[in-house]
């Protein structure tokens, strides 16, 4: 953290002149004099309270600091208590700006490989349920300017009150003329506007700071920012993502597919700006208490998730990148489907379609080859698979360590629980350490990483939280899924490249021997689960 230090100062310095050269562009680029005028009183004050917060930030932590010795029990009590206070501080602006800074808080929150815990804890925890809400003056004028009348003409019933907003829109229950209870999602007013200026804000915040400190360097995220933001803004882009999602469960994972489901789309109250989807009655898939009261076991709503999205990286290539808490609800399969013991079969409702990425041919085979090499412990393909994903061949251990949260040493450890992550005080303090120590590596292995990989790591981090939330930690079935299915979508690359009798024949033995691979980690996998249970009964008997 000692880079904001300085950098708060020199941020703080030249906010002002940029704050006047950003109103000067957007007036002078503006077709629409009102807008622009909104613009010229916002975005300069929005500019210097980013630099503000900035300087506010490095004082603390220089002043708090000073003096003590670095390590030394004083030392780290303070620095914990500075994370807090600036954490705060952080999130408190991302709430006052709201709309990108949202997006980029909530990202934050997912990096726990390079951020500090009580960052990570303070944004995560806050970002997903305290977003802004428009008025209900502003969403009349979305609709009026979208669909031509206001939302209690155009339904049968509309609520005005949204039950739940988001850091681009929000969400208000409605019934339609026909008697269809919906859910009708709306822009907020101020992304329109004020999107374009946010984004040119940031990226002269992250260039600035990378300027006086190379080693800082968060350009990539601005990069991702501008390719995906356009996409996210547009709804009509997410509706198509969310029947392309649906239609490759049917087609390309027919053995899931009934297990997965997506709100239907009303097209013709849709816009770009306006989405109206089926309503879903669901429960949130980290209100474990609930899960359980609907006679739903936590662990199985794991494994299907687990199942879900490796399905969706290593087979459809085409992968949901936002799958935190908020967008994804379980509810019993319609059915009524029941397990042998009587346990009701969960059905996975994926929301919010915006952010999507397309993995290509190359790149679902590297990274489904690296992951089948991690879950085997395969040290020498795990070093092939992540040179050929961008990592290079000097980072492809911390390229390891970053997507499992593991040390090299248990990556590449021959233990079927190699890459269990309990959660334990002792591991995430492991975690921070090296976090602390390898800053500048992760800091160079983001920079290196094509932007599609960056997305994965971040869908990656929300399903390990996920994860946490239904088993307070990972789970060796997590892996065996991941290993299995990767090693699947493998074997069905390398089958479908075949060109020859003898290429064809190597293909199918590979397949032969694989299964015979995963049969036994299925068998350690049974061992493992019945010696839990057996250990939870003696603790209960105790």
């Amino acid at each position: 953290m000692g880079l904001l230090w300085r950098a708060g100062k020199k941020l703080s310095l030249i906010a002002s002149a940029a704050a006047g050269g950003t109103a000067a562009a957007l007036i002078a680029t503006s077709d629409d004099p009102a807008t622009a005028l909104r613009l010229c009183t916002t975005v300069p004050h929005r500019l210097l309270r980013d630099a503000v917060t900035a300087a506010n930030i490095a004082f603390d932590y220089e002043y708090s600091l000073r003096g003590l010795k670095e390590g030394s029990l004083e030392w780290e009590i303070v620095k914990h208590e500075v994370h807090l206070r600036s954490a705060e501080k952080l999130r408190d602006l991302c709430f006052k700006n709201g709309g990108i800074y949202i997006k980029l808080g909530q990202h934050l929150g997912q990096l726990e490989y390079l951020v500090p815990q009580e960052y990570v804890v303070t944004l995560r925890e806050s970002m997903l349920n305290r977003c802004p809400v428009s008025s209900y003056e502003q969403i009349c004028e979305v609709f009026k300017r979208e669909l031509g009348d206001t939302p209690e003409n155009i339904f049968a019933e509309f609520d005005p009150v949204p039950i739940a907003s988001a850091s681009l829109a929000q969400v208000h229950v409605a019934r339609t003329h026909d008697g269809q209870k919906v859910a009708v999602k709306v822009q907020h007013t101020h992304m329109t506007e004020t999107a374009a200026a946010d984004n040119a804000t940031v990226e002269l915040i992250v260039n600035t700071l990378h300027r006086f400190f190379p080693s800082f360097d968060y350009r990539w995220l601005i990069d991702e920012i501008n390719d995906s933001l356009p996409k996210e803004l547009d709804f009509l882009v997410e509706a198509k993502n969310s029947e392309k999602c649906v239609e490759n469960f049917r087609k390309l994972s027919p053995h899931v597919a009934n297990y997965v489901y997506a709100p239907k789309v009303y097209w013709n109250l849709s816009t770009s700006k306006l989405l109206t989807m089926e309503f879903m009655d669901g429960v949130h898939i980290n209100d474990v208490n609930t899960i359980r009261k609907l006679g739903i076991r936590p662990h199985e709503l794991s494994r299907l998730v687990s199942q879900t999205f490796a399905e969706m990286m290593f087979k459809h290539g085409f992968v949901h990148c936002d799958p935190h808490s908020a967008n994804l609800l379980v509810r019993p399969m319609p059915s009524g489907k029941r397990s042998i013991l009587g346990w009701r079969k969960p059905q996975l409702i994926l929301l919010d379609h915006g952010l999507y990425k397309e993995l290509d041919f190359d790149t679902r085979f590297n990274y489904a080859s690296l992951w089948k090499a991690l879950v085997f412990s395969d040290a020498n393909s795990i070093k092939e698979y992540s040179a050929k994903l961008g990592a290079g061949e000097d980072l492809y251990g911390l390229f390891a360590g970053v997507l499992t949260m593991r040390p090299w040493n248990r990556i590449v450890d021959q233990s079927p629980d190699h890459l269990v992550f309990n959660g334990t005080q002792s591991e995430i303090s492991e975690l921070q350490m090296y976090a602390s120590e390898y800053f500048h590596q992760i800091s160079e292995l983001l920079r290196r990483l094509p932007r599609v990989i960056l997305l994965m790591l971040k869908t990656n981090d929300c399903l390990r939280a996920v994860n946490n939330s239904l088993l307070q930690g990972s789970s060796l079935d997590t892996f065996f899924i991941i290993g299995k299915i990767s090693s699947q979508a493998v074997i069905d690359a390398k089958m479908s490249q075949s060109r020859s009798l003898l290429s064809w024949l190597n293909v199918r033995l590979e397949k032969i021997l694989l299964e015979v691979r995963l049969w036994g980690m299925q068998i350690v996998l049974w061992i493992y689960q019945i010696r839990k249970s057996l250990s939870w009964s003696d603790q209960g008997l105790l």
